[in-house]
């Protein structure tokens, strides 16, 4: 859902009004509180916040997962040119043992 210009409120009102707009928070409707002006905090279901929390703990596990496997083929690169090869069976299971979520 998009926020609109209703959904702008500056703290004087938000504290005065502070029941009202968390029911509309409930109903799906974020707000921006504003402070001189500006945006200063925002009024977000606490449900959202978990699922927010949650995808951003997922992006974080797939970027450590991306940046294992980009250290991973640095290390081969560096093997090869060393001399120090596998098979493509041995090199699989390697793999699969360091990275588990490849083996799904």
């Amino acid at each position: 859902m998009s926020i609109t210009s209703a959904d702008i409120v500056p703290f004087n009102k938000a504290r005065a009004e502070l029941t009202r707009l968390a029911e509309e928070v409930r109903e799906g409707h974020e707000k921006i509180i504003t402070r001189n002006g500006e945006s200063y905090v925002a009024l977000v279901d606490a449900r959202k916040l978990d699922y927010y929390h949650q995808l951003e703990r997922e992006r974080q596990a797939q970027a450590d997962f991306h940046i294992a496997l980009m250290k991973d083929a640095a290390a081969a690169l560096d093997d090869i040119r060393e001399g120090r090869v596998m098979s493509p069976a041995e090199a699989k299971h390697a793999l699969r043992q360091r990275h588990p979520a490849l083996s799904r």
